[in-house]
């Protein structure tokens, strides 16, 4: 991308909810147009939220349960198929499929904490 059509500001990421929480439960989601997981994250104080995410090409669902991934939690629910998706799963797109963004650092899979930007 480039050009300032494609820039935000300072103020509009601000206002973006990144969270890191930890991925309680995972299930099919045979509905879904692409192959994709049903995914529930505990956020802590922001309580459990579910997502799908196309992640099946990288992820079983054992390798999901008990990570630290990170979300952003303040965009409103979506309609994906029958389910409702309540957060945005981060993640990069590769030539093999979607890496999820997790969180590493000492004690990670025992709490969930919200992230702010730092200035």
């Amino acid at each position: 991308m480039s050009g300032t059509a494609d820039t935000i500001g300072w103020d509009d990421f601000m206002r973006v909810q990144l969270c890191a929480g930890t991925v309680q439960k995972v299930e099919p989601f045979p509905e879904a147009r692409k192959p994709a997981w049903k995914v529930w994250v505990d956020f802590g104080p922001h309580g459990v939220k579910k997502t799908s995410a196309q992640i099946r090409s990288l992820y079983a669902p054992d390798d999901l349960v008990g990570r630290q991934i990170v979300g952003v939690i303040n965009f409103p629910p979506k309609q994906v198929g029958p389910f409702i998706s309540e957060f945005l799963l981060t993640g990069f797109h590769t030539d093999e499929g979607v890496v999820v963004t997790t969180v590493e650092r000492a004690g990670a899979r025992r709490h969930a904490h919200g992230l702010n930007a730092l200035t």
